[in-house]
């Protein structure tokens, strides 16, 4: 945990937390999976205190729709408190900013002087909004956006206009209000959520951003939460936004890398590399059939994605 005990926390006035900031800096997150986003908010002190133990590959710290606006100052000064006095944490530690123009420009100011690892930016609509945020945007830090609209769903790959644009958060709901369409489609197999799943994932991913998916909202519901990340990964999603550690458990299972088709990529590589000291680049393999050099690439990919979460 952060604090030991969180009494002394809660008795302090919200306009003087800030009097009372640490002197820590957590390192900056390693590269590793990122099958879990969780999303938590900054004013419920005891989730932000346990932080630096959460199983989570990323935590996202929300100032914008789930905080009243007479509220989002004590969120931010509640985040600013604790990673003044976090020491670390294995997750990557995001910051959901308001809107640029809504405040966010400012939030992302005052929070260059906080060990976050990125900031997320919501309702993008136009590279302007990205160049603004990139030029506020402290050079260490990754930025993320929300993809919550109708006009950034067309335009995502446009959109990266920076290396540091890593990561695209799909918001649903608030798109398809966007597209005048309503929210009980968004259901398994329905055939326009799975278009706007899969054209997110393949726009993301040809600029090379990662896309994470959706928040499934009934928390309660694990069997169905369980269903989607198995439709997302055989679509070929790595990522799922996450509320509480029961989702995060479910999202880290079924995005990680499965043992047999580890397996597969041990013997591949090793059969690929084998043939191929000896010039022979495609060959038939007793186990996994025809073996050539786009098959080894993706054995590789997988191994690669397997050791950076074991990290």
């Amino acid at each position: 945990m952060v604090f030991e005990a969180l009494e002394e926390i809660e008795q302090i006035p919200v306009n003087e937390r800030l009097r009372h900031l640490g002197k820590q800096r957590k390192a900056p997150a390693s590269p590793r999976q990122f099958r879990s986003n969780m999303m938590l908010n900054p004013l419920h002190l005891k989730h932000l205190n346990r932080i630096d133990e959460s199983p989570a590959d990323m935590i996202t710290l929300n100032l914008e729709d789930a905080i009243a606006p007479s509220r989002k100052q004590e969120a931010l000064h509640n985040i600013a408190l604790f990673l003044s006095h976090l020491r670390q944490s294995k997750s990557l530690l995001i910051v959901r900013t308001n809107p640029i123009d809504e405040g966010g420009a400012e939030e992302i100011a005052f929070l260059n002087d906080f060990a976050i690892d990125a900031i997320r930016i919501p309702k993008v609509t136009s590279q302007i909004e990205i160049a603004r945020a990139l030029t506020l945007l402290s050079k260490e830090k990754e930025l993320h956006i929300s993809l919550e609209t109708a006009t950034a769903f067309q335009s995502l790959p446009r959109l990266r206009i920076d290396e540091r644009l890593t990561t695209a958060n799909l918001g649903i709901l608030d798109l398809l209000s966007s597209m005048n369409l309503p929210q009980s489609i968004v259901k398994i197999g329905n055939p326009s959520i799975d278009y706007i799943l899969s054209k997110f994932l393949v726009d993301a991913k040809s600029v090379g951003l990662l896309p994470v998916s959706f928040m499934f909202q009934e928390y309660d519901d694990t069997k169905t939460f369980r269903a989607w990340c198995e439709r997302e990964k055989m679509m070929g999603f790595e990522s799922k936004a996450c509320m509480g550690p029961a989702q995060v458990a479910i999202a880290n299972e079924l995005f990680g890398t499965d043992p047999m088709e580890l397996e597969r990529a041990k013997h591949i590589k090793a059969a690929f590399e084998s043939h191929a000291a000896i010039g022979e680049n495609g060959f038939m393999d007793e186990r996994y059939g025809f073996i050539d050099e786009p098959i080894y690439r993706d054995a590789l990919i997988i191994l690669d994605k397997s050791a950076k979460g074991s990290l």
